[in-house]
């Protein structure tokens, strides 16, 4: 046996254990020199270079069919670009409220309490911008609003949008693993487009029924993350798996760095009202993504029309080469009842786990304490996204005075350099883990360190720069863009713990997760309460970088990224059906292959 289980989630480590699980099967090499069909896929999977930087499907391959495999956009990428642009979308629908809020609210009609004693802690006014001032000279108070909102009120109706979004993050998962991840995710993000159309109309009508659309708005895009996780493990090869994540749930980042300055510069202007066009918009954009989702993505690989004979050849080989190592690994330690198994009489009663295929074991799922780790750093990482995300536009505007375009675009750097670093992290992680550098659990904590610790630095950076905003900036898009690497981190966890279960388990995550969503906005409405000073936003600050890091401290103690006893049930009960079959037609003894 080798010193070090390295990873399941590399070429190499396929391969170099697949050997192992071999001579660990009783020496029954004689007896399989006729089972050539697990040696085949074997070497299919194991052609590739030994860095994995050459996949199975080669240039110039062609299929049976006549169509090339070796075309830039595969059937799986474009799966990918449509995952990409589908968040995208949606995030652009859900953060232009943040910044739109800004020019909805007549800040001057409320009342603050901001007293002479408190003078010396807040920034400046700047100077009245000149003809001539350059575009960062050109800060001044916002326009006046048409709503009478206070602070509370504010987080109020930012908030409302989470109120439904953790409530369709479970049964999202679940469906999507029950009917299919294509229509989940596409049907998520129409509704979000169908009631982002109807805020504005809502806004008008009266608060109440603002909060009920952004709530219903959220309970729409709530099941597009744990759809997504359904569809990843079924349609991504381990070894490309955290860069291809990395790309498709970054385009909430590209959604946000597009969304933020385009939303600040239409409440500038007055097509369709100012603020409300931001809302029109985004809202089309929704639809017509849906339209192009329907038709050009499906559920698996084996579903796709489409799709080349030799990348779907390649997806399923190179998750089954991963399932058969996992089922290896567990049956190991218990090989030789397995062996005895084989030779039970023809009358065994069916396992229970056969007959119920599709049953979650909720006992086994909620008492895992490697999950609750994931679920409690994604709250710590949730809380410092959501006080950043809704909370800074109003920073922004009430602390350091930028006007709403200046407001929008600074707060949209950040989002642009989240997305380079995550995608180069992800990308040096899969290299890693391609080189065996790390195992798979060190690479899960320590980018999930990084995602966690650095950003907190950078919000407690903030306290100490004070009105300076171009440190501000710094602390934010440069500090704070290692919050990127979350997807290296503990975002792929799930599927090791659980392939069968990825969705519903991130359901469960992100639901909690997306909770701070609503709870953030509403503690720091509290905290600030009519007071815009400089140290009540510190509390602010503080407050977001504790529960990030702590958050961390626990997952680095009790993470894990071996799937779990209960996820591997129903799997080797199958796998031990099709042996006893075997065995009493052939009359064979021999152990259980992987």
């Amino acid at each position: 046996m080798p010193p070090h289980r390295w990873t399941d989630e590399t070429r190499d480590a396929t391969c170099y254990y697949d050997n192992v699980a071999t001579a660990a099967a009783g020496g029954a090499s004689d007896a399989d020199d006729d089972d050539t069909e697990v040696d085949d896929e074997r070497q299919a999977l194991c052609e590739a270079d030994v860095d994995g930087d050459r996949p199975l499907i080669r240039a110039g391959q062609t299929d049976h069919s006549g169509s090339s495999s070796c075309g830039l956009l595969q059937s799986r990428h474009i799966f990918g670009l449509m995952g990409f642009l589908g968040f995208a979308v949606v995030y652009a629908m859900r953060v232009n409220l943040s910044v739109a809020i800004v020019a909805m609210v007549n800040q001057t009609a409320i009342p603050h309490s901001n007293s002479s004693v408190l003078a010396n802690d807040t920034c400046p006014m700047p100077p009245a911008p000149t003809p001539n001032g350059s575009f960062w000279q050109s800060l001044s108070t916002p326009a006046e609003g048409e709503f009478v909102w206070d602070e509370a009120t504010q987080g109020l109706v930012l908030g409302s949008f989470f109120y439904g979004y953790v409530l369709t993050q479970v049964p999202g998962g679940r469906m999507a693993e029950l009917v299919g991840g294509k229509r989940i995710y596409g049907y998520g993000v129409l509704i979000t487009a169908i009631f982002t159309l109807l805020t504005p109309l809502a806004a008008h009508w009266n608060l109440p029924l603002l909060v009920l659309v952004r709530v219903l708005e959220g309970m729409g895009e709530g099941v597009t993350y744990p759809a997504m996780h359904a569809m990843l493990a079924h349609w991504i090869p381990p070894l490309e798996r955290n860069k291809f994540a990395a790309v498709v749930y970054a385009g909430s980042n590209i959604g946000t760095v597009i969304s933020m300055p385009l939303t600040g510069w239409l409440c500038s202007q007055r097509f369709l009202g100012g603020w409300p066009s931001a809302f029109y918009i985004f809202g089309l954009l929704g639809l017509v993504w849906f339209v192009c989702w329907m038709y050009l993505v499906y559920d698996r690989p084996s579903e796709h029309p489409r799709i080349s004979r030799k990348e779907r050849a390649y997806i399923e080989r190179s998750l089954q080469h991963v399932q058969q190592l996992q089922q290896h690994q567990h049956h190991h330690h218990h090989q030789q009842v397995a062996d005895e198994d084989v030779l039970e009489d023809e009358h065994d009663e069916p396992e229970p786990a056969a007959i119920q295929e599709d049953a979650i074991p909720w006992r086994s799922l909620l008492g895992s304490v490697p999950l609750w780790a994931i679920l409690l750093t994604q709250c710590g990482q949730s809380w410092a996204f959501y006080t950043q995300l809704t909370e800074l536009p109003t920073y922004m505007s009430n602390i350091l005075h930028f006007d709403i375009q200046s407001n929008a675009l600074l707060n949209a750097v950040p989002y642009l350099t989240a997305w380079f670093v995550g995608i180069a992290c992800s990308a040096l992680a899969d290299w890693m883990l391609a080189r065996r550098y790390i195992s798979l659990l060190n690479s899960y904590k320590l980018w999930n360190s990084i995602a966690s610790v650095v950003p907190s630095l950078g919000l407690i950076g903030i306290i100490y720069v004070g009105c300076d905003w171009v440190w501000v900036t710094f602390m934010l898009a440069g500090v704070g863009s290692f919050g990127g690497a979350v997807y290296a981190g503990n975002q792929m966890n799930h599927i090791a713990l659980s392939p069968r279960y990825a969705g519903t388990m991130y359901g469960i995550t992100n639901s909690a997760a997306n909770i701070c969503g609503f709870l953030a906005p509403y503690v720091i409405g509290l905290i600030i309460n009519h007071r815009e000073t400089l140290t009540q936003w510190h509390i602010v600050f503080w407050l977001a970088a504790g529960l990030n890091i702590a958050g961390n401290f626990i997952y680095l103690i009790f993470a894990s990224a071996d799937e779990q006893k209960w996820s591997l049930t129903q799997t080797q009960t199958e796998t031990q059906t099709r042996t006893r079959t075997r065995a009493r037609t052939s009359g064979a003894t021999r152990p259980l292959r992987i």
